[in-house]
């Protein structure tokens, strides 16, 4: 519990309310609630992002925190915040055992990549100067294990998005359905209450 009482404290001295922090760190106030209810932990990469929003040292958050549990971590990259903050809820409902955390920049999901063993990518296609395609090649690099489920308004990227490695497609708006419908289609399958692929 211990680093749930110092998250507590931090959030509620700066003023912050759970939804805000929330925002800030691109997970649902539903993983605020449970980082602070001590049913859940961050990961070390999101450690460090909750360190320079709260303005303390990793020391300070990663001495307060145990052992990171093996829950499954899930990733969603879309450059426009509102889908991004839609489709965080949907996909912690159907993987509510999962590490879920979402990026509007290809470089932070990537930095987090190389230090977290990525289960299952959900990502945008079009994303300003990098694609959703290089980022998924990227991905793929680092660890080819990652299952990578394109999302996109636009029909015609499916063929371009078969050539590099995905093994999944769904338009938006993501839903529950649609993230079941594609579980059922990944290379690399992972229990979604244990450990990653």
């Amino acid at each position: 519990m211990l680093f749930a009482e110092t998250l507590k404290k931090l959030r509620t001295e700066r003023g912050l309310s759970q939804q805000k922090l929330a925002e800030r760190m691109y997970v649902t106030r539903s993983t605020v609630a449970r980082w602070e209810n001590g049913s859940r932990l961050p990961d070390a990469a999101m450690i460090s992002r909750l360190s320079q929003y709260l303005g303390v040292g990793v020391d300070t958050l990663l001495n307060a925190s145990a052992k990171n549990d093996e829950a499954p971590r899930v990733i969603m990259v879309d450059d426009t915040r509102i889908v991004l903050t839609g489709g965080l809820p949907v996909l912690e409902e159907v993987l509510p055992n999962a590490t879920v955390v979402g990026f509007t920049r290809p470089s932070e999901a990537l930095d987090y990549a190389r230090t977290n063993r990525v289960a299952l990518a959900f990502l945008d296609i079009e994303m300003g100067k990098t694609s959703g395609l290089e980022l998924c090649r990227s991905l793929l690099e680092i660890n080819p294990l990652t299952n990578v489920v394109f999302l996109t308004a636009y029909t015609e990227y499916a063929l371009d998005a078969w050539s590099t490695g995905a093994c999944g497609f769904m338009l938006k708006p993501i839903t529950p359905e649609g993230v079941r419908e594609q579980l059922k289609n990944l290379r690399y399958p992972f229990s979604p209450g244990g450990a990653g692929a």
